[in-house]
């Protein structure tokens, strides 16, 4: 989901374990030459969403990632597919309170409403979440700090590789 840190946390990750963070987002801003916002507003979503899954699943084919998704991505049923036979997935959780407190000022989120950002915070929070669940791990980031929570998630990575 957007705005839970998944940039933030990947980035720690990736150090610790010595490998290379990628950001989904910006490889596709790079590669544009475009924010995702103007993306969004001058080429549309069903553009934006194509784009996303060229990149992504080019990523995916790479060794010793960490790789930040948009909050979209994993959406996809083809990205989804991928990164569930080739990759360890977490889902980073965050209650919608923390969400909306952490989005609220946010003018580069172009499915978000600024008029009612409440709503649609929840509307695609619930439209997203069951796809969610269907990573490897959840991962309940609400009490927990950002060393907590790569702590969590680098082990039960390398638990699962064992």
């Amino acid at each position: 989901m957007m705005g839970v840190g998944k940039s933030t946390i990947g980035k720690i990750i990736a150090k610790k374990l010595n490998h290379q963070f990628v950001d989904i987002d910006n490889l596709i801003e790079i590669k544009e030459k475009s924010t995702i916002k103007h993306i969004f507003k001058n080429k549309g979503e069903e553009y934006f969403r194509r784009i996303e899954k060229k990149i992504t699943t080019q990523e995916l084919k790479k060794n010793n990632l960490v790789i930040a998704l948009g909050g979209g991505g994993f959406i996809d049923d083809l990205i989804r597919k991928e990164i569930k036979s080739s990759c360890v997935s977490f889902w980073l959780d965050l209650n919608l309170s923390t969400l909306i407190m952490r989005l609220k000022n946010n003018r580069n989120r172009p499915l978000l409403d600024k008029d009612n950002l409440e709503y649609s915070i929840n509307k695609i929070y619930s439209q997203r979440k069951k796809i969610y669940n269907e990573s490897d791990y959840k991962i309940k980031c609400n009490s927990m700090t950002k060393n907590q929570i790569v702590g969590k998630i680098v082990k039960l990575y390398e638990a699962s590789r064992n």
